[in-house]
């Protein structure tokens, strides 16, 4: 039987009983989002989009662009950040809503000193300019980043989102037990 097939047995581990969030707000490349989708299937972690796309989500446009795993995806989409801070606390009641972590390039604080915990959620912004300003400085306390050793402004979002949700799942707990399945 070949390695790629779906029936080979892979490392797995634990869904968290609260999954992680991932939240893109406004994003433009939809390979970024396909990946980033990806991710959220292998971390059974909704998706939310928030705001205006720049590309569609219609089963035809990502079955083109090559995603042949959005069924699996949790995916929510939300007017505006507003709409998404409301439906997020709405679902976590009677629990306390989960924290919000807002991931930017210009922060100050990097998300190692962040505590993640079950039921959290990883803010990324736009490709071009990240999270708006506002946002930022309404969550100032939120605000972390992914430190860089080179010289480039930023991550490519994809790879930020990666980074940032397999190390929120090992401080959650999900990545201690894994099993072959």
């Amino acid at each position: 039987m070949p390695r790629t097939s779906n029936s080979t047995p892979r490392l797995r581990a634990s869904a968290l009983a609260r999954p992680l969030h991932i939240v893109l707000v406004e994003p433009e490349i939809p390979p970024n989002t396909g990946n980033i989708a990806r991710l959220c299937a292998a971390s059974a972690s909704p998706l939310h989009l928030v705001g205006p796309l720049g590309f569609r989500i219609d089963e035809h446009s990502v079955r083109r662009a090559g995603v042949d795993y959005w069924h699996l995806v949790d995916v929510r989409r939300h007017l505006d950040f507003a709409h998404f801070v409301h439906a997020f606390e709405k679902e976590a009641a009677p629990e306390p809503p989960g924290r919000l972590h807002l991931f930017s390039a210009i922060a100050e604080k990097s998300y190692l000193q962040a505590a993640f915990a079950p039921g959290d959620a990883l803010v990324f912004g736009k490709e071009s300019v990240g999270l708006p300003e506002e946002l930022l400085a309404q969550y100032k306390d939120r605000v972390v980043g992914i430190p860089t050793i080179g010289a480039v402004r930023s991550l490519n979002l994809a790879n930020a989102a990666g980074i940032a949700l397999w190390d929120a799942l090992r401080q959650c707990g999900a990545l201690d037990t894994t099993f072959v399945g």
